[in-house]
């Protein structure tokens, strides 16, 4: 037990009992990180219409890199963490040329392996899957595929998928993947150590979290990666995988404005994961989940990628029907909108950093609740909408269908709108906020002002 005298100081003594992150890849923070699919020729066609717009690129993300099952669901993935040469020709040299031009390439892989796929075949030979009741391998009904479990109460498991991870991912080239899952754990399930399941099913994400962390940093020590070139992010995690898992995201959101699930409630999961020691944290920009006959907008994602260009990394989702959803590309407005919030997001990237060395220094998440820093402003206790990006930025996303404006709280000081450089006091103001100027405000004393207006100069360059 501990006690701190302002919550601030907790947070940081919370971070430390459980472990503090390291910073990000430098080259997380040049661009954004563009998820699509179909193939290299298709992705190559998305990067150069995407560069043509003027959109900063730091990355690739195609999580079907190693190949794709259709269901009623929409587009899955294979679950067969090899490379799809077949879906994805000439894959292993264009990532060698993307890379020159300053685009990495990431992935996607999960503690899963697809039943009768070759890792599956190997794992069950090896007896590195956990077991159901009869002692036969447990099979995981994943909607209309089924799935094996490693089974990390198993060393020998443990360091074969870790093994998986360094030569197929990390040697084959890929600067990153979305380490996917990790909280689900059947009940029922025998793991190799005899602990019962219910008990390490919390425990599992941090166990997947370390497997992944070991695997970067062995690739590291012997030459398959540069040092801190590689980035993974999670959506799962558990007392003690705050210091294994350099980034999460905030899971499969709807494609939709509702509180529960869509845009709004990625504000929320930030500043809680940001209060339990896990201060990096975005989210699928755009959403993931179209189902009973949700469709993502246009207006839908061009807020989203407002709200991201304030987070600690900008990547963006084609969803799990792309064809049925607006994407990065679909018109030119949106490339140019998406280029404007992308130059600004780059521009902070000096503020962005500092942040980072701040949350590996003292356990302070980038994305605060207003009352981390304010606990005398009863009417900051409330507010899930908005958020302080560090100390000494305001920001608080259009998060409603239609509006063009929002009432914002902002704490007590000075505060500077950075769109028309007006000053504010503390209170409650209504603002506009029309498409490219979501509502975002500084500390009119911050020694970091010259660099918001540098970042607010570079979203109207275009």
């Amino acid at each position: 037990m501990g006690a701190a005298e302002t919550l601030a100081g907790t947070v940081s003594d919370l971070a430390a009992r459980y472990g503090r992150q390291k910073g990000l890849p430098d080259w997380c923070h040049d661009g954004v990180i563009l998820g699509m699919q179909g193939g290299t020729a298709t992705c190559l066609e998305k990067l150069s219409k995407a560069r043509a717009a003027g959109v900063p690129v730091t990355g690739i993300w195609a999580q079907d890199w190693q190949g794709i099952n259709i269901t009623s669901f929409g587009q899955r993935l294979r679950w067969n963490w090899v490379w799809d040469e077949a879906r994805y020709p000439r894959l292993d040299n264009e990532i060698l040329a993307l890379r020159d031009q300053g685009v990495r390439f990431l992935g996607y892989v999960n503690p899963y392996v697809g039943a009768g796929m070759s890792l599956f075949k190997e794992a069950a030979a090896a007896g590195y899957l956990a077991k159901d009741s009869r002692g036969a391998d447990y099979l995981v009904d994943f909607g209309e595929f089924d799935a094996g479990i490693v089974d990390f109460t198993n060393p020998l498991a443990f360091e074969w998928y870790k093994g998986v991870i360094k030569k197929n991912l990390i040697g084959f080239g890929l600067s990153g993947w979305m380490a996917d899952f990790g909280e689900y754990l059947p009940t029922d399930a025998i793991l190799f150590n005899g602990e019962s399941a219910e008990l390490a099913h919390n425990e599992w994400p941090a166990l997947w979290a370390r497997c992944n962390r070991e695997a970067v940093d062995e690739a590291e020590r012997e030459g398959l990666a540069a040092e801190g070139e590689i980035l993974y992010f999670m959506r799962a995690g558990a007392a003690g995988s705050q210091k294994y898992c350099p980034m999460m995201w905030a899971g499969d959101q709807n494609v939709d404005w509702s509180e529960d699930d869509g845009l709004p409630s990625v504000i929320p999961a930030a500043l809680s994961l940001g209060m339990s020691g896990h201060g990096l944290h975005h989210s699928d920009i755009g959403g993931y989940t179209t189902l009973y006959g949700m469709r993502r907008t246009k207006e839908l994602f061009m807020r989203w990628v407002e709200q991201a260009a304030f987070t600690a990394l900008m990547r963006s989702h084609e969803g799990n029907r792309p064809a049925e959803n607006w994407q990065f590309d679909s018109d030119d407005e949106t490339l140019a909108h998406l280029a404007s919030m992308t130059r600004l997001h780059a521009a902070l990237k000096p503020y962005l950093l500092h942040l980072e060395k701040e949350n590996s220094a003292r356990g302070l998440p980038l994305m605060r609740p207003i009352f981390l820093h304010h606990e005398d402003d009863e009417g900051a206790w409330t507010v899930k909408d908005e958020y302080l990006l560090g100390e000494d930025m305001l920001v608080a996303p259009v998060l409603e269908e239609g509006a063009l404006g929002r009432r914002v709280h902002l704490p007590s000081g000075k505060w500077i709108h950075l769109w028309s450089g007006a000053a504010y006091g503390g209170g409650d103001i209504d603002i506009g906020a029309p498409l490219g100027e979501p509502p975002v405000f500084a500390k009119a004393d911050s020694p970091w002002m010259g660099t918001f207006r540098r970042a607010v100069e570079a979203s109207r360059a275009g």
